[in-house]
C-alpha cells in the first residue's frame, strides 16, 4: 500500500575493529579502585607521621643543644618520609630532561631551606623544609580524594560492566561469549551482553546507563542492552554482539577516552605552565645573584638579611610559583563535570565538548526520531457509513497481515481484532493503491484515493491538513477515513522551552517529512524556525548555512543524521541505548532519547566552565599577591606554603562541585 511516505531505513554497518580493544583492559579496574583507596590511606598515615615527629623534632631542638649538624639528622627523618615520592618524581624529571614540574620546584626549595641554615650568620630553616613538604603531600591528599570521587562517578559506569554472562548453567567471562549464543539472565543479574530475547518476559531497570529509573519492559524480540539489570523474570537472550562491541564496552571506552581531548583552558594550562616555571625559577636565580652582588658591595639593608635572606626569597618565590593549584584543579573540573553529566546519561567525549556545548546559542534538531516518536499512531477517526469502532475493526482487519508501518499503526489501534470471530479471507495487495480483503460477508478496501477512484466509492476531502489519511470502502460504498501521524515525543515541548530559557536563540527543525507536518511540529512545540521537504544532501547544506551564522549544535537519532552529526560544532545523538552510528559520528550521546537532555547538557557545560574559571582566577590571583609580598620580604615560608597549597585544596574542592549536577 503505498501511503504517500517515504520511510528511513535504519542500516547499521558494522564494520568496528574494536572487538579487540574490549578485552585487554578488561580486568584491572576494580582492582585500580581499591589502590587507589589503598595509596590514600598509606598517604594520610605518612602525613599523620610526619606531623608527629616534625613535633618532636622542633621540641628535641628547643630542649637539647644540638649542632646544626645533628639538628639536620633529626629532621631529615620527617623530611625524607614525607619526601621520598617528590624527590623521586623530581630526579625522573631531571632524567627525562624536562625538569620544571612540581615535584622539582617543591624539592628545589626544601632542599634550599634545609642549606640556607649552614650560611654564615642564617637562621636555620629546618622545620618550614619539613612543613613544605608535608602540607604540598596535603594538597595531593585532596586532588586524589577528589579525582577518586569522579573517577567513582564515572566508575558508576564501570560497575555496568558485568563480570559474568550464565551459558546454559556454566557462568563464563562476558568475552568468551560469541555471536549466536543464548545466555540466560536471572532477575537481579546484569545483562552482559546486546542481543535480543528469545524466551521469556521481564523489565529492565537502565537507570545505570540512562539515568532513568522507569523500567522497560522487554518480552520474546525485543532488543536488550548490556548493562541493565534484570529485575523480575528469567530472560534468555541470543548474543547479537560480540563483548568488544557490545553497548556498555562501547560507552566505558568514550569515557575513558573522553580524558583525552582538552580543552582550550586546559591546553591553555599546560602552555602556561610551561613557559611560567622557566621564568619564575629565573627570577629566583635573579633574586640570589642580586642579593650576593649587593652583599659584596656593603649595599644590601640590614634588614634583608644578608646573603641568607635573599636565598630564602629566592625559596619562597620558587615554593609559591608552582602552579599546581592550576595544573590540578582545571582539568579536574572538567573530569568532574564529564563524570557529573553521565550520572544522568549524557556522555560528552571530552572535555574539548564541554568548551563548544557553552558557547551554543542555536540549536539544530531533526523531526522523525528526534522531536517526534517516529512510530505512527492513529490519530482521528472519520467515519461515514458506520460508528468509529467498526471502520477501525475493519481497517485492522484488512491490514493485519501488512508489514507497513501505518498497518502496524490500525492493529495497535485495534488490538482485539485477533480474537473478535471474523473470518478474513481472499487478501489482495493492489500495488501503489492498498489492500482488498473480505471481512465476514463484506468486501472492504483499505487505501488511498486511487483505489477509492478504483472502487468507484464517492471519498471526499478530510479537513485534517497534516497526516497520511487512510480511506475505507465497504462493498464499494465509501465509509469513511482514518488519519495517522508520527506522534510527538513527551518533553519535546518542555525542551524547547528549557533552551530558551537557558538564552539559546534559535531553535530549527529540518524534515525530510511533508511542508505542513513540519509546520504543525514547530508550530505546537514553540520552534523558531523549519526546512521541509529535505534530502538528505539538503539536510547538510541547510545546516551548514546555519552554522555559519553561530555555534551550533545539531541533535539527531543518528540513523541517517550521522553525516550532519559529524559536521556540527558539536553533534548531540538521542543514542536512544544504541544506535551505534549516533555513538561513533556525535560528541554528545543523550543514552535516553529525552530532547529535555539537551538543555541539560548545556546547563553542565556552563557550569563547568564557570567553575574552571573562577579556580584560574582565584589561584593566579593568591600566587601574585604572595609573590609580591615575597619579593619585598613580609612573606614568610609558611605563608608561601600556604599560598600554595591552600589555594589548591580550595580549587580542588570547587571543582569538585561540577560533579554535582542540580535540577
Amino acid at each position: 500500500m503505498a501511503h504517500e511516505h517515504h520511510h528511513h531505513h535504519h542500516d547499521h554497518d558494522h564494520h568496528h575493529d574494536h572487538a579487540a580493544e574490549g578485552c585487554a583492559c578488561e580486568h584491572h579496574h576494580h582492582h585500580h579502585e581499591h589502590e587507589h583507596e589503598g595509596g590514600l590511606r598509606r598517604q594520610l598515615a605518612r602525613i599523620l607521621l610526619t606531623a608527629l615527629l616534625l613535633v618532636a623534632a622542633v621540641v628535641v631542638e628547643k630542649t637539647c643543644g644540638l649542632t646544626t649538624w645533628q639538628l639536620l639528622l633529626v629532621y631529615l627523618v620527617p623530611y625524607i618520609i614525607i619526601g621520598r615520592e617528590t624527590l623521586c618524581e623530581a630526579a625522573e624529571g631531571l632524567a627525562h630532561g624536562e625538569p620544571f614540574n612540581e615535584h622539582f620546584l617543591m624539592s628545589v626549595a626544601t632542599i634550599g631551606a634545609l642549606a640556607i641554615g649552614f650560611l654564615p650568620g642564617a637562621e636555620t630553616q629546618f622545620p618550614e623544609a619539613v612543613f613544605v613538604m608535608l602540607f604540598f603531600q596535603v594538597g595531593e591528599l585532596f586532588e586524589g580524594y577528589a579525582e577518586g570521587q569522579s573517577r567513582r562517578s564515572i566508575a558508576h559506569l564501570m560497575e555496568i560492566r558485568p563480570d559474568v554472562a550464565r551459558v546454559g548453567d556454566r557462568m563464563v567471562d562476558p568475552s568468551e561469549v560469541g555471536v549466536g549464543q543464548v545466555i540466560v539472565v536471572r532477575p537481579g543479574e546484569r545483562v552482559a551482553l546486546d542481543g535480543v530475547v528469545v524466551e521469556g518476559t521481564s523489565a529492565l531497570d537502565t537507570v545505570a546507563l540512562t539515568g532513568e529509573s522507569v523500567p522497560r519492559a522487554v518480552g520474546v524480540g525485543d532488543e536488550v542492552v548490556s548493562g541493565c539489570v534484570n529485575l523480575s523474570g528469567v530472560l534468555h537472550v541470543r548474543v547479537t554482539k560480540a563483548f568488544g562491541e557490545s553497548t556498555v564496552q562501547k560507552i566505558i571506552h568514550l569515557v575513558e577516552e573522553a580524558g583525552e581531548h582538552k580543552s582550550k583552558r586546559e591546553a591553555f594550562i599546560t602552555r602556561f605552565a610551561r613557559v611560567y616555571t622557566p621564568v619564575v625559577v629565573g627570577l629566583a636565580v635573579a633574586i640570589v645573584v642580586i642579593s650576593v652582588i649587593l652583599n659584596s658591595l656593603d649595599m644590601l639593608p640590614p634588614s634583608f638579611g644578608g646573603v641568607g635572606g635573599g636565598l630564602y626569597r629566592a625559596l619562597m618565590f620558587l615554593v609559591v610559583s608552582c602552579p599546581c593549584a592550576l595544573v590540578i584543579s582545571v582539568p579536574l573540573t572538567f573530569f568532574g563535570g564529564i563524570g557529573g553529566a553521565s550520572r544522568r546519561g549524557i556522555l560528552i567525549k571530552g572535555a574539548n565538548y564541554m568548551d563548544v556545548l557553552a558557547k551554543v546559542t542555536t540549536v539544530v534538531f531533526d523531526k522523525t526520531g528526534t522531536l517526534t516518536e517516529g512510530r505512527f499512531a492513529v490519530e482521528a477517526v472519520h467515519p461515514d457509513l458506520c460508528d468509529e469502532q467498526r471502520l477501525l475493526h475493519l481497517a485492522a482487519h484488512v491490514e493485519h497481515f501488512s508489514t507497513h508501518p501505518i498497518g502496524a499503526a490500525l492493529r495497535d489501534a485495534f488490538p482485539q481484532e485477533a480474537t473478535d470471530g471474523c473470518r478474513v479471507s481472499q487478501v489482495e495487495e493492489v500495488a501503489g493503491q492498498g489492500i482488498r480483503a473480505r471481512v465476514g460477508d463484506d468486501v472492504v478496501c483499505v487505501g488511498n484515493t486511487k483505489m477509492m477512484e478504483a472502487e468507484g466509492a464517492a471519498w471526499h476531502e478530510c479537513d485534517h491538513d497534516a497526516g497520511t489519511i487512510v480511506h475505507v470502502a465497504i462493498n464499494g460504498d465509501y465509509a469513511g477515513h482514518i488519519v495517522i501521524n508520527d506522534t510527538v515525543k513527551q518533553g519535546a515541548r518542555e525542551a524547547i522551552d528549557a533552551l530558551k530559557a537557558l538564552g539559546v536563540s534559535r531553535t530549527v527543525m529540518l524534515t525530510g517529512d511533508r511542508e505542513e507536518v513540519a509546520r504543525r511540529v514547530a508550530d505546537g512545540l514553540g520552534i523558531s524556525d523549519y526546512h521541509a521537504g529535505l534530502l538528505p544532501d539538503e539536510k547538510v547544506e541547510q545546516f551548514e548555512a546555519i552554522k555559519s551564522q553561530a555555534a551550533t549544535a545539531f541533535v539527531g537519532d543518528g540513523i541517517n543524521d550521522a553525516p550532519v552529526l559529524a559536521r556540527a560544532d558539536v553533534g548531540i545523538a538521542m543514542g536512544g541505548l544504541g544506535s551505534d552510528a549516533a555513538i561513533e559520528a556525535a560528541d554528545v550521546v543523550l543514552m535516553d532519547d529525552q530532547p529535555q537532555k539537551v538543555a541539560l547538557a548545556i546547563r553542565i557545560a556552563r557550569r563547568t566552565q564557570a567553575i574552571a574559571r573562577q579556580n584560574v582566577w582565584f589561584a593566579i590571583g593568591v600566587k601574585v599577591l604572595v609573590l609580591v609580598l615575597a619579593a619585598c620580604g613580609l612573606a614568610t615560608m609558611w605563608m608561601a606554603v600556604f599560598a600554595d597549597v591552600g589555594v589548591t585544596v580550595l580549587a580542588v574542592l570547587n571543582a569538585m562541585r561540577a560533579l554535582r549536577v542540580r535540577d
